[in-house]
């Protein structure tokens, strides 16, 4: 199956935003992509963090929601919607949600970002709870014969989250929304990436902002698909990007069978 980590540099207006992932979309499904993720926040970039709790939508009723189901109708693709506001029991916060849909506009999947940012270094400064509620639950789907595990951004730095998405049945692919920092980002964002798929034996699609945006901030970019040894198969710096690449079922049969790492775990 052909997939796609669409790489953005969204901006501080919604609406905008939505007719440059359409139409990086378009592009991914005139290339035959099955499966195509937009990256974090590819709905919006504020100009502050509380500008996400303004837009926010309640689950299944909203324009973004509304643009997604019908993208992925029109474009007859599996659409992984990098990241969107919901409402959470905080007024004052909400959600960070990736949302999954069908080929026919339907919702096949929900994961609520667990693991929150915190960074600071000089005046570089980030906390995501101050305006984003964590998710409690790992989650999987199952898509044209593979196991799917997402994750967003900074989830990336916890292994054991990979291994509670593989608990009941290897995942063959995990999915990565991100909006890295460029100074993570350059030092952390390919090696993370690597790991996750060496340790378990899977591709995964990093699908990432990647420049410098409306509100000033820079994003490290460097979208990215890694096979299951490690290799990275197609990569994207910077901008606006479709990046595909072709997951084979026998080559994560290959290395599984070669390493059988995933059956001699012990704990």
């Amino acid at each position: 199956m052909k997939i796609a980590a669409l790489q953005m540099v969204s901006g501080t207006t919604v609406d905008a935003n939505l007719q440059r992932a359409d139409a990086l979309l378009a592009q991914a499904a005139s290339e035959g992509v099955r499966l195509a993720v937009l990256p974090e926040y590819f709905c919006l970039m504020g100009q502050t963090d509380t500008d996400k709790v303004r837009v926010r939508e309640k689950p299944g009723s909203g324009p973004i929601q509304d643009f997604l189901a019908d993208a992925a109708r029109r474009h007859g693709l599996w659409l992984v919607g990098g990241t969107l506001p919901l409402e959470s029991p905080d007024p004052n916060r909400v959600l960070n949600t990736t949302l999954v849909f069908n080929p026919a506009g339907e919702r096949a999947a929900r994961y609520d970002k667990m693991h929150l940012f915190a960074f600071q270094r000089g005046a570089e400064r980030y906390a995501e709870a101050d305006s984003i509620t964590p998710g409690t639950q790992p989650v999987a789907f199952d898509c044209e014969g593979l196991r799917i595990g997402l994750a967003i951004c900074y989830d990336l730095r916890f292994p054991e989250l990979f291994r509670a998405l593989s608990h009941a049945a290897p995942c063959d692919l995990f999915l990565l929304p991100a909006a890295f920092t460029h100074t993570t980002g350059e030092k952390h964002w390919e090696v993370l990436l690597r790991a996750r798929a060496i340790e378990n034996l899977a591709y995964v699609l990093g699908s990432a902002q990647g420049g410098v945006h409306e509100n000033g901030r820079r994003t490290w970019g460097h979208s990215m698909i890694v096979d299951p040894w490690g290799e990275v198969l197609a990569m994207q710096a910077e901008g606006e990007a479709v990046v595909s690449a072709t997951v084979e079922r026998e080559r994560i049969a290959r290395h599984r069978e070669s390493l059988p790492a995933l059956r001699h775990r012990m704990v």
